[in-house]
C-alpha cells in the first residue's frame, strides 16, 4: 500500500514538473524584422552622427587654440599666458558639458533612444505576453540577450509574496 502511494504521489509530483510550458524568442530577430524599428535605428545614427560631428569639431577648435597658445607661449606676458590657459580650459569645460548633454545617461540620445524605441519593445513585449497566454505558456524567454533573459512568466509561480511572508514580513500590495 505505501509502495502504491509513493508511486502514485511521484507520478503526480513528476507530471506537475512536466505541466510547465516554456518557449523561447530572440527578440534582437524580432525587432530587425520591424519596419519601424529599422526607421528609428536609422534616425538614432543620424542624430549620433551630427552630435559626434559638432563634438569632435569642438575638441579640434581646442586642439588648434592649445597649439596656437604653446606656439606664442614664450612672446605672451604671464597674464596673458593665463588668460589663454583659462579661456582653453573653460573651451574644454564646455565641449565636456556639450559631450555630456548629448551623449550622457541622461543625454539627448539616450532620450530620443527610449522615445522612439521603448514603444516599438513594449509592442513586441504584449504581443509575447498575449501569445504567452494564448498557448499556455508559463514561461518565455529571449534568446538574444547575453545572459537568457526571462521576459515572461506566469504569475502562478511568483513566490515573491511567500517568500517576504516566510521572512516574517507581510508583502505590500502596491508593488506588484
Amino acid at each position: 500500500m505505501k509502495k502504491g502511494i509513493l508511486i502514485g504521489f511521484l507520478m503526480f509530483a513528476t507530471f506537475g514538473a512536466f505541466a510547465q510550458k516554456f518557449a523561447y524568442v530572440d527578440t534582437e530577430y524580432i525587432l530587425k524584422n520591424l519596419p519601424e524599428y529599422k526607421s528609428s535605428l536609422n534616425q538614432l545614427n543620424v542624430l549620433s552622427q551630427q552630435f559626434q560631428k559638432e563634438s569632435d569639431a569642438n575638441f579640434a577648435a581646442i586642439d588648434k587654440m592649445y597649439k596656437a597658445y604653446q606656439a606664442d607661449q614664450v612672446l605672451l606676458t604671464d597674464d596673458m599666458r593665463k588668460r589663454r590657459e583659462n579661456d582653453i580650459i573653460e573651451k574644454e569645460k564646455a565641449a565636456k558639458e556639450y559631450q555630456r548633454q548629448k551623449f550622457g545617461p541622461e543625454g539627448e540620445l539616450f532620450q530620443t533612444r527610449s522615445k522612439l524605441l521603448k514603444p516599438i519593445q513594449d509592442k513586441v513585449t504584449s504581443v509575447i505576453s498575449d501569445l504567452a497566454k494564448t498557448k499556455f505558456l508559463d514561461f518565455i524567454f529571449d534568446k538574444s540577450s547575453e545572459s537568457t533573459m526571462m521576459i515572461y512568466s506566469s504569475s502562478n509561480y511568483d513566490l515573491s509574496n511567500d517568500v517576504i511572508i516566510r521572512l516574517g514580513y507581510k508583502p505590500s500590495t502596491s508593488v506588484k
